[in-house]
């Protein structure tokens, strides 16, 4: 087996082409659009790498037929928030073979050894937890977007080489066309009697107030989280423009108290319902066929993005508010039949008491593993959220 460090743009292709063999009788596979794997390693938009830094490689076995691939990298943000200086790898695809895996993962440990990290956590997101996040060990059906799915066997592959669980991630799945249980409507009708409480939906024309409202709100609600760090308004701006291609002014909600921003709910179409027929290209012709697709209606699925409430009123019925809010416009819109409430952590008991609350069903299960280097260290999960 021949490993190869991505340097080029012949590498580069190459590693976005491991992946198809793998899963080229899998029909629950969504093959990534190549642009997004692209800008994870691109310098340039990745903002990550002024203080990081990343590495590829693909793995050939000895007939120079691709059969794997991994990144490794090192986020500074977050390296030094547990008992561990941790780095991370992702990105990972290989064949069902022990010795192949544990190529990729040998080379991962060396390079962050050689780093200064003391463990490595995997599959991970050199970004975002909301992307590529977690290795799927349950729920094997096609993926929402930026979601990571592999083969079964993974879990094997990881585990073998010494991976432990850090924590997992759940994902929840609510039949929008349900009523919203009694549990929450009590305190929400008394929440909406009450003039010092607003509900409402994104307006585009006024993106710029709701990206400083959503960052008010991340701040206060996010802050307590060991490895948090502080957004700018210009951050959430830059995300939110990102989203207009896809966004559903009516499915992004906005709680608020005396005009100050205390909540809010985002969601967007699941649109890997539509990128499943785009072979991961998002040209000219890939856009033609992604408009042509989503006015077939083909997105009846919507994913969750981000769900918070600031801490002072946590517990008073606002998140309940939220979402009845939401549903009295989103259900007789009919355009909707399903919402997939992605990356809720089990180190998270609030939240998913809150979501299970709803009668929703966990329909996926993500998990994070951590590989200590030095064996002689000990092992402990991810601590739990107050």
């Amino acid at each position: 087996m021949e490993l190869v460090t991505v340097s080029n743009s012949k590498t580069k292709k190459q590693f976005l082409e491991v992946p198809i063999p793998i899963y080229k009788n899998d029909p629950n596979w969504v093959r990534p659009l190549d642009n997004d794997i692209n800008a994870v390693f691109d310098p340039e938009k990745n903002k990550l790498f002024k203080t990081g830094a990343a590495i590829r490689w693909i793995l050939k076995d000895d007939n120079g037929k691709l059969i794997g691939r991994v990144a490794a990298f090192v986020n500074e943000k977050t390296a030094r928030t547990s008992e561990y200086v941790t780095g991370g790898v992702g990105f990972f695809e290989c064949i069902n073979n022990q010795e192949a895996a544990n190529k990729l993962f040998d080379a991962s440990k060396q390079w962050l050894s050689e780093k200064g990290m003391e463990a490595m956590d995997g599959p991970i997101n050199f970004g975002d937890r909301s992307a590529w996040w977690g290795l799927q060990v349950e729920g094997f059906a096609p993926p929402t977007y930026q979601m990571n799915y592999n083969p079964a066997y993974y879990i094997q592959l990881f585990e073998s080489y010494g991976f432990q669980m850090y924590f997992n991630q759940l994902v929840f799945n609510y039949d929008v066309e349900k009523e919203v249980p009694d549990v929450f409507k009590e305190k929400a009708e008394r929440i909406f009697r009450s003039s010092a409480f607003r509900f409402e939906h994104v307006n585009k024309k006024n993106l710029d107030k709701y990206a400083a409202d959503l960052t008010q709100i991340y701040n206060e609600g996010w802050s307590k989280m060991g490895h948090f760090k502080p957004v700018t308004i210009d951050q959430t701006k830059a995300t939110m423009k990102q989203m207009l291609p896809i966004m559903d002014e009516k499915i992004i909600w906005f709680g608020y108290f005396k005009d100050r921003p205390i909540a809010f709910f985002v969601m967007l179409p699941e649109i890997n319902q539509v990128i499943r027929y785009l072979n991961g290209r998002m040209d000219w012709y890939g856009k033609l066929k992604f408009a042509y697709y989503r006015w077939r209606g083909v997105m009846d699925k919507m994913f969750g993005v981000l769900f918070g409430v600031v801490p002072e009123f946590q517990g008073k019925g606002i998140d309940g508010a939220v979402i009845i809010a939401a549903a009295k416009v989103i259900q007789p819109m009919k355009k909707y039949r399903n919402l997939e409430m992605n990356w809720i952590g089990d180190f998270n008991p609030k939240m998913i008491k809150m979501v299970e609350n709803l009668g929703t069903t966990v329909t996926k299960r993500y998990r994070t593993y951590r590989k200590i280097f030095d064996p002689a260290k000990p092992f402990s999960r991810a601590p739990m959220l107050d």
